[in-house]
């Protein structure tokens, strides 16, 4: 092992906590790994990673201990018994939850004397390690600062705050954005698909309108701080019309209609509310508005999204 890497110990090694510790391992960093199934460190100790017996071992090899275990209830079976052993630490938690676990992982950790921070994971296992992907991290800002150059072996670190629930909260809104930009695309493609259209040759379009409508995010994120949408470029009616052909198209086609009939409602409770007139940047005004109570089986916790101890 390199004599000036930071020696660094990895808790939880399923199929992401082994990517960060194998990435790690390649940086030429000593490290320390721990996980309730020996089995899953047998590989990472075959390539010369010490493998820790105990919590309390792990923890003791290193300045800095980053967990990414299944959820918050995992990671706290494993660190409240040994929270001692912590103190004066640096936690660098990547296990995912909300935004109200990491606040209270922060008022945890401070009631021993360890320095948190939070972040999220923002690519799967096998893009650990690439630059181009964002880590996200909240929470102490000595420590992000001093661990740094560690974490940018992981990916592109991204500092959002000292509010520790920021990353998780980050991750939950840039997921949202994934996921309905995803179903949308391939609600495209089966449009054109009933036509004999290849998703192959649907997509090189798609990719290039979606830069096009980045430029629009820009745009609109100005109009959505100061409260103004001024309908310069398309209305909510204009819009309203428009989407009111894709459904009719996909319909006699034969494809599902659920997302387009979701988005016309929301366009059609701005017009109601006032904003016909304004761009599609007012829709934030109904989506904002805040619901009565909590819908029925919804948790504030969200579990990791495939790693375990």
């Amino acid at each position: 092992m390199n004599g000036d890497r930071q020696a660094i110990t990895v808790m939880g090694l399923g199929s992401m906590g082994s990517a960060l510790a194998a990435t790690l391992l390649d940086s030429g960093h000593p490290l320390t790994v721990w996980n309730r199934s020996v089995s899953k460190a047998q590989p990472l100790a075959d390539r010369g990673a010490r493998l820790a017996a105990t919590p309390e071992e792990a923890i003791s090899a290193s300045p800095l201990i980053i967990t990414c275990v299944l959820d918050y209830d995992a990671l706290h079976s494993v660190l409240d018994p040994v929270a001692d052993a912590l103190t004066g630490k640096a936690l660098v938690n990547l296990t995912s939850g909300s935004p109200e676990q990491a606040q209270e992982a922060v008022t945890w950790a401070r009631s021993h004397g360890i320095d948190y921070v939070d972040g999220a994971i923002m690519t799967t296992p096998p893009g650990v390690g690439s630059p181009e992907m964002m880590f996200l991290y909240s929470g102490s800002p000595a420590a992000f600062e001093t661990h740094r150059p560690t974490l940018a072996a992981l990916g592109d670190p991204l500092y959002l705050g000292s509010d520790p629930g920021l990353a998780s909260l980050y991750d939950a809104a840039l997921l949202g954005l994934m996921w309905s930009t995803m179903t949308g695309w391939l609600h495209g493609a089966a449009l054109v698909g009933a036509e004999q259209t290849p998703a192959t040759e649907f997509t090189p379009v798609a990719v290039r309108w979606l830069t096009a409508v980045a430029g629009f995010l820009t745009t609109y994120a100005v109009q959505v701080d100061a409260g103004r949408y001024p309908g310069d470029d398309a209305t909510v009616d204009v819009q309203i019309a428009a989407i009111d052909h894709l459904i009719h198209a996909a319909a006699l086609r034969g494809v599902d209609n659920a997302l387009p009939e979701l988005l016309r409602t929301a366009m059609q409770r701005a017009k109601a509310a006032g904003h016909g007139s304004d761009s599609y940047a007012s829709l934030i005004e109904v989506l904002r508005i805040p619901m009565q109570g909590t819908p029925a089986g919804l948790s504030p916790t969200r579990p990791r999204r495939d790693d375990a101890v």
